[in-house]
């Protein structure tokens, strides 16, 4: 693709930081580096720094509901990963050591590794503790090798001021820029040119594509259609067919590449959300309890994010997605701002007890809509609301 001399090809890169919890309790206990450790079931007593890795707690004695929020790559090559139940995961690899989370750190840890990021290129668009995507375009170094120069500039840095590690991926929008941050996870660097379609994307499963989860990626499947490019060569008519028309349509231009968002910086978010796409179908009685854990890992996600970016909100939501791709959306506003977790959690419940369920759910979100700062004269006045203490549904 030509373009004007005076005129920078655009560069869009996505930073995501390597097991972003797992690593930084690694830096707490060094002695279990290359052991299978994962984070997650809630707030325990932290294990004793320079304990042994036999004094640490194991996942085979774990019992409840709680869910994994992340896990070292050893656990992962036993199929562990985050949002799974404990107690599968457990059975996939019981001498794995659990350690609880430890949100405060976490959010120190990813404000210092963003303050590296600012020095070298300002266009930031915060998309989470542990990930951003970042505009080289402009930026000093970002045309050089693609961006490959500025990005192991960035990568260095973020080590040695944080001791932790990150993978990159360059591309010239968001979509590509994300798969490719998936290439060569841990500590990574990819490039990806517009001209590079066919040759890096097109040979991925469809589920590589952000947005498109296991139900989705099976169905293609039962449809033929595997690859990127078997996507990509496929009818808009026919995928709206069978994905409806936003879903379909969205499937086609994401097959090629096409993605024109921008890196946004400084805009006043209206709301913030985390959802997950099961990886098989849940019904909300017979996986009551998996269906529990993950609403309160996705509550306690989205509290975390409020907190970090020290916002609260008043409107409570939750989003479902059927077994038949229909999709439902629930919303509830209280009298007051909260970003407190059990509060979230709680009106969430409410919101499910109008929603139907008798259908299998394949996806489940849950949201924080009618954003203030924290500190505003606006969330002074309404400070946190206190509901019934009763648990909801799941």
């Amino acid at each position: 693709m030509s373009a004007n001399p005076t005129t920078p090809i655009r560069r869009i890169a996505h930073l995501d930081m390597d097991a972003f919890y797992a690593s930084v309790e690694l830096l707490r206990y060094p002695q279990l580096r290359g052991l299978p450790v994962v984070i997650g079931g809630g707030r325990r007593r932290q294990a004793v720094v320079g304990a042994k890795s036999e004094q640490f707690p194991r996942l085979r004695d774990y019992t409840g509901r709680g869910v994994a929020t992340t896990a070292t790559y050893a656990a992962r090559e036993f199929g562990v990963h985050s949002a799974m139940g404990l107690m599968k995961a457990a059975q996939l690899c019981p001498q794995a050591i659990l350690l609880p989370v430890d949100f405060d750190e976490y959010r120190r840890f990813s404000a210092a590794f963003k303050q590296v990021i600012a020095k070298f290129a300002p266009v930031v668009e915060d998309r989470g503790v542990d990930e951003v995507y970042i505009d080289f375009t402009d930026a000093d170094g970002g045309q050089l090798e693609g961006g490959r120069a500025l990005a192991a500039r960035i990568q260095d840095a973020i080590e040695r001021h944080t001791g932790l590690t990150c993978s990159i991926g360059v591309g010239p929008n968001k979509l590509i820029a994300k798969m490719a941050s998936e290439f060569r996870k841990p500590r990574g660097i990819s490039i990806v040119y517009e001209s590079e379609l066919v040759q890096k994307i097109w040979p991925l499963p469809c589920r590589k594509i952000n947005g498109i989860g296991p139900k989705a990626s099976s169905q293609l499947e039962d449809l033929g259609v595997r690859t990127i490019g078997e996507l990509a060569g496929c009818e808009p008519s026919w995928l709206v067919q069978h994905f409806g028309p936003n879903h379909g349509a969205w499937m086609h231009e994401s097959a090629w590449g096409r993605d024109e968002r921008v890196v946004v910086t400084q805009s006043e978010p209206v709301s913030m959300s985390r959802e997950t796409t099961f990886e098989r179908d849940l019904h909300a009685v017979r996986d009551r309890d998996e269906l529990r854990a993950v609403f309160t890992d996705l509550c306690e996600r989205v509290a975390l994010d409020l907190q970090r970016h020290g916002y609260v909100g008043r409107t409570i939501g939750v989003k479902l997605r059927y077994d038949n791709f229909q999709r439902a959306t629930r919303e509830q506003t209280l009298e007051r701002y909260t970003s407190d977790a059990v509060l979230i959690r709680r009106a969430a419940g409410q919101c499910l007890k109008r929603a139907a369920l008798e259908r299998r759910l394949r996806l489940l979100g849950v949201k924080v809509a009618s954003l203030v700062r924290h500190d505003s004269l606006e969330a002074r006045a309404l400070a946190a609301v206190r509901l019934p203490a009763a648990m909801p549904l799941f």
